[in-house]
């Protein structure tokens, strides 16, 4: 009998679809001309790029012009954090405000930062992981460069109140950034209704390759080149273009912003079937608030259980989950995001995420729920923790 395989891990990465993979294919063998070249192959590719250009500008309303090519989310993060420092300590202004739960290629660009004396505000969170407007108000000041607060969470999926926070920085004259890796192809982005000075996105995040995303930099915004060489992308980040692995990242954001209200409210729907089916397990608790949260994520902590262990044995059973961020996935510290929502440690490394799709049926969410309530309970057989709380609760 075939193993039955689930794969809930949709966060860290996704599959490339069969309508992405065919728009690419021709831009490996075809048309594969260098688009800096002035030929007919050249030409044809620089078209596509920019085709490509104009679909991920349509699908966060932007501009074409303000669509700029990257290999990854983290690049662009990088790119606009650094750069952001750099264009506005020109002017004195050496202070940056961004989250306490952001993804690392936030925080540790943060941290380079604070090595070449810029200072850096961490803003917390609530125990429902939802960063308040009110405190990213109190922390600007004078010198404030920068606020960069990510639109969703990358572990527990509570979507931020950018349009709140972006509201207030354009009214102080301070540049806002959002990493939207997370959101972009999963909740509606109008960047310039929401008054967003830059977005990040990463094209594996829905269903494009590994290897592409995009930063959208608001028209007059001159942040300062990233990468230096040839004049590709406007001057502003040189390199020859993967030009196949943009193609899929046009074709696969347009496909992921069509219908995306109905389809993402099916995957909520499939969502909460689950995340009710796992807290009626005992001993459980959901991190990050239940209704602000993507579509598709489902975080929860099962105490007396080491999460990644959890996540092991799910995995040999056919179901793929994380015990947290892909990014730092063996690491045996317990989760920045959680300790900052205010869990102990034991809780935080007892976490597991769900990150399911459209193609998780309401038959697989009751395997999997299933499944995870029996491999659970197999496991707090065998914990010396979960058997000690268990006689601590009983006396």
């Amino acid at each position: 009998m075939e193993k039955r395989i689930i794969y809930a891990d949709n966060a860290a990465t996704t599959a490339v679809s069969e309508e992405v993979l065919k728009a690419m294919m021709p831009y490996f063998c075809e048309t594969y001309g260098n688009p800096s070249s002035i030929y007919k192959a050249g030409r044809d590719a620089r078209r596509a790029v920019e085709e490509a250009r104009e679909k991920t500008a349509g699908a966060i309303g932007a501009e074409p012009r303000e669509i700029y090519f990257t290999s990854c989310g983290s690049e662009s993060d990088n790119w606009a954090v650094k750069s952001a420092a750099e264009l506005m300590a020109e002017q004195g202004r050496r202070h940056i405000v961004t989250s306490a739960i952001e993804h690392h290629a936030v925080l540790r660009t943060c941290g380079y930062l604070e090595k070449k004396g810029f200072e850096v505000t961490y803003l917390p969170v609530g125990a429902d992981g939802i960063v308040r407007p009110a405190d990213a108000e109190k922390a600007i000041r004078r010198d404030t460069a920068l606020v960069s607060i990510m639109y969703a969470n990358n572990e527990v999926g509570t979507v931020q109140p950018v349009d709140e926070i972006a509201a207030i920085c354009r009214e102080k004259g301070v540049l806002f950034h959002t990493d939207a890796v997370q959101a972009v192809g999963h909740i509606e982005i109008d960047v310039h209704r929401q008054g967003i000075d830059m977005l990040s996105l990463s094209g594996h995040k829905f269903h494009a390759p590994k290897g592409v995303g995009a930063l959208y930099i608001r028209s007059g915004t001159r942040l300062p080149s990233f990468l230096h060489g040839g004049g590709q992308e406007l001057g502003r980040r040189a390199g020859t273009e993967n030009v196949p692995a943009i193609v899929g990242l046009g074709a696969a954001i347009e496909a992921a912003v069509c219908d995306i209200h109905s389809r993402e409210a099916a995957v909520a729907s499939v969502r909460d079937s689950i995340m009710d089916g796992l807290l009626k397990i005992p001993y459980t608790r959901l991190n990050g608030d239940r209704n602000r949260r993507l579509a598709g994520n489902i975080n929860i902590s099962f105490e007396g259980i080491d999460g990644e262990a959890l996540a092991l044995m799910l995995g040999m059973k056919g179901i793929y989950v994380s015990s947290g961020s892909a990014c730092t996935s063996g690491d045996a510290d317990p989760s920045h995001v959680l300790l900052a929502m205010g869990l102990g440690e034991a809780s935080a490394k007892g976490a597991v995420r769900l990150t399911i799709g459209e193609d998780i049926t309401s038959d697989d969410a009751g395997y999997i729920i299933g499944t995870i309530e029996e491999t659970a309970e197999k496991l707090r057989r065998s914990s010396s923790a979960w058997q000690h709380m268990i006689r601590n609760d009983n006396t």
